[in-house]
């Protein structure tokens, strides 16, 4: 175990944000790990004119980015927990997004780890964004539950 749980080294941060870096679709969304602690994390993603919904007269941000870094920051939340985050493997079992108004600029998502057992985790994810009057805004909350691999247990 490592010898301050609240604490990810710099190495891991590395070590994540290489694999978004090498990740087709992660490194499409042009994702940074922004915060990275155990059991959080705080990622970012940078307004982009592909991200938007066809058509959208106020350049609106398609609701599947949002899913999309709710369910990814909340995986990688959850691997923050292990006694190494670079090994194991985990499984999405449930995913729920609401949505609260458009995202119209750069998306910042936070997740937050509720519960990680030994086989199961749970997480609380908010995705904000800055709103045309210049505010930060939340645009979407997620809850999340997943089937955690630690180590040898790949069942």
């Amino acid at each position: 175990m490592r010898d301050d749980p609240s604490r990810i080294d710099a190495d891991h941060v590395d070590l994540l944000q290489a694999f978004i870096e090498s990740h087709g679709f992660l490194s499409w969304l042009d994702l940074t790990v922004e915060e990275l602690d155990s059991g959080r994390i705080v990622m970012s993603v940078p307004y982009h004119e592909k991200l938007v919904n066809p058509g959208s007269p106020v350049g609106s941000i398609h609701g599947g980015i949002a899913a999309t870094l709710v369910d990814t920051a909340s995986g990688f939340a959850l691997r923050s927990t292990f006694d190494d985050p670079t090994t194991g493997s985990l499984a999405t079992t449930d995913l729920n997004v609401t949505y609260l108004r458009p995202a119209t600029n750069d998306l910042r998502v936070e997740a937050e780890v509720l519960r990680a057992g030994g086989s199961m985790g749970f997480t609380d994810t908010l995705v904000s964004s800055v709103a045309p009057d210049g505010e930060q805004k939340d645009v979407a909350v997620g809850r999340t539950s997943y089937r955690l691999f630690r180590d040898a247990d790949r069942e």
